[in-house]
């Protein structure tokens, strides 16, 4: 497991400014908004040799009077003991505040090394004039940096790299699998990523949209690393009014295309919407193994034959994935989530599952004879199939003519292969190539 680089302190002092810097890509969401991140976001970068995880955080608010700020602050809190080392932060501009000091109180009852860092230092010719009033927090001279502008960077990445180059030595982890939580705001993501984590890992509210941000928990099943990537809902464009949101859209995206499988979560009780099919085409444009979650289930007013019903009606809406699994869930409950796990491991399975050349032509040569293609009464010719790729599986057919292969016919052969092979839960493509060509 990699190391774990924690930034920590009050509300809007820098500290996704300071994220974005060292990962040198917009992934924390950077706004003048104080409170704009909410979760743990995680983003892997190396330094001097060494490769770690940096985390950013929600920061720590004592509001007695706000849940959301309380949810925050106990998120802030977990990262802290999930730790190696700990940036925290305060502003040289505003000067030290009491909430500082409660950090300060926090971070040294958990005796783990912590770097102060003191952000938005204008002149570093009088740094420590700035910063002297933090040396009475009792955690070491304040470092001073400008994260907006990328001042002193270099020297805050030694002093990390100098505490993890005295880390126990840690095991690498198996190939992990990639799973995007995706659905609308509300439908029960972050409820599940907890439920199966075990723990409260993402902000629940009831507030829709409480997750902005597309944060990374890795649980394990059988051993192997499952990488569970809860996203921000996403909403019509319409809505997208603030950059907020936006970016939360564009962050979605991201998080699907750098999964294996995608969960595409549903609400039971609402029933499918434009919006969820939206979501579903984003994740079968690029490629990935689907499973669909009916969540909600336990509220759903049923009878012998809702499920079925509901199945039915799923397949008919959702007819470009129809090679998704569907499991209805309870995220509050636990129920029907036992197997969900296992389902993944499966689902990527099929996802990276193989061919040979052998079996595949064995295949073409039945499903020529028992339905030949052709175009306007002429025959098409198919000389050949090879798979050349996985996740997806992708398979090429050689062919005399590959304007004539009518789409109808690729997709009774896809049909045929499943029926042969399985390749539940995952997209098969298909390339036609003129023979000779390469």
């Amino acid at each position: 497991m990699l190391p774990i680089v924690s930034v920590v302190g009050r509300p809007n002092v820098g500290k996704s400014t300071l994220f974005n810097k060292i990962l040198q890509r917009r992934l924390a969401i950077v706004e003048d908004t104080p409170g704009v991140t909410r979760d743990r976001l995680y983003g892997q970068t190396d330094w001097g040799g060494h490769n770690f995880m940096l985390v950013d955080t929600g920061g720590f608010a004592w509001d007695d009077d706000d849940p959301l700020a309380q949810a925050v602050t106990a998120q802030a809190q977990e990262a802290v003991w999930e730790s190696d080392v700990i940036l925290f932060m305060v502003d040289a501009r505003q000067g030290l505040t009491p909430d500082d000091k409660e950090v300060a109180d926090l971070l040294r009852r958990i005796k783990k090394p912590v770097i102060l860092v003191g952000n938005k230092v204008d002149d570093f010719s009088r740094s420590q004039e700035q910063l002297v009033e933090f040396f009475e927090l009792g955690l070491g001279d304040p470092l001073p940096i400008s994260a907006a502008n990328g001042l002193n960077i270099g020297d805050l990445l030694d002093a990390v790299v100098a505490h993890i180059e005295k880390l126990p030595v840690r095991e690498e982890d198996a190939e992990a699998i990639a799973v995007a939580v995706i659905g609308r705001p509300n439908v029960g993501k972050s409820s599940l990523v907890n439920r199966l984590a075990g723990k409260e890992r993402a902000v629940v509210s009831d507030i829709p949209g409480t997750t902005r941000d597309a944060i990374d928990t890795t649980v394990y099943h059988n051993g192997r690393p499952i990488v569970l990537i809860d996203t921000a809902g996403l909403r019509r464009k319409s809505r997208l009014a603030s950059g907020i949101e936006y970016y939360s859209m564009l962050r979605t995206v991201r998080a699907v295309q750098r999964s294996d499988i995608a969960l595409l979560v549903l609400d039971g009780k609402e029933g499918l919407t434009e919006q969820d099919k939206r979501i579903a085409g984003i994740a079968h444009e690029a490629g990935k193994a689907i499973i669909i979650l009916v969540n909600k289930w336990d509220i759903v007013k049923k009878d012998s034959n809702t499920m079925a019903r509901y199945i039915k009606d799923l397949r008919a809406e959702l007819k470009f994935i129809e090679y998704a699994n569907i499991e209805f869930v309870s995220a509050l409950t636990g129920a029907r989530l036992s197997g969900l796990l296992s389902l993944v491991e499966k689902t990527m399975e099929q996802y990276q599952r193989r061919i040979s050349t052998g079996l595949l032509n064995d295949l073409l040569t039945d499903a020529i004879m028992a339905n030949p293609p052709s175009a306007k009464g002429t025959k098409v010719k198919i000389f050949y199939i090879t798979q050349v790729a996985v996740k997806p599986p992708r398979f090429v057919i050689f062919t005399s003519n590959p304007e004539l292969v009518h789409f109808s016919w690729l997709r009774y052969l896809e049909n045929r292969i499943r029926e042969a092979f399985g390749f539940q839960g995952t997209p098969l493509v298909f390339k036609l190539r003129k023979r000779g060509s390469k």
